[in-house]
């Protein structure tokens, strides 16, 4: 198993695909060589600065979460719903692509987007001590603040503050740990292809 890591601070941020905010692509996987929007799993971090609807993604699921800021308000096709930081991941279709009012000013956000007919996943919150071992091909862990990666009880990785860490393939159990006494804000991700 190969770990890789990637800070969201080192990747150049993009306009969204309908101008209402800036993505920092972390990982679109697998990789076919840099082709646009031609993936199965989508990993980013956004920030959203203004009121304005979400781009639509026809075909994928998508998880998001906010890190930073106040929180979000989102009209989904079944009605408002309030995303703030702390909470649950929030899951949605993406063509559902709702309009997106701040709650008290910009914020920062994460996103999983899986193609539906590629596979399935989830995100979730990561707790400290818990053990993530999913039977997935893909696992992931986003972390907002500093901790300490543990694979298998033994092999640890330090993680800085707005990172991302991800295997395609392993087997047994993460972990994480705090760099620094208070809980880290982080959270698990994974994904399984449907079989060929």
């Amino acid at each position: 198993m190969t770990l890789h890591v990637v800070r969201a601070d080192a990747v150049e941020p993009q306009r969204w695909q309908n101008g209402g905010g800036l993505t920092r692509e972390l990982l679109a996987w697998p990789d076919r060589g840099g082709s646009s929007g031609d993936w199965a799993l989508r990993i980013s971090v956004a920030d959203i600065g203004a009121d304005g609807p979400f781009s639509v993604f026809a075909g994928v699921e998508r998880w998001f979460a906010v890190l930073e800021g106040a929180g979000v308000r989102l009209a989904l096709p079944d009605g408002e719903r309030s995303v703030k930081a702390g909470d649950a991941p929030l899951h949605f279709r993406g063509e559902a692509a709702p309009p997106c009012t701040l709650l008290a000013g910009p914020t920062r956000d994460l996103n999983l987007m899986i193609r539906r007919d590629a596979g399935r996943g989830a995100m979730q919150r990561a707790r400290a001590g818990e053990a993530f071992a999913p039977h997935a091909r893909l696992r992931a862990l986003f972390t907002a603040d500093a901790c300490t990666l543990r694979i298998d009880g033994a092999d640890a990785l330090q993680l800085p503050a707005f990172a991302l860490a991800w295997a395609d393939g392993g087997t047994g159990a993460w972990r994480i740990e705090p760099a620094a006494g208070q809980p880290p804000r982080a959270w698990w991700l994974h994904f399984e292809p449907r079989p060929a």
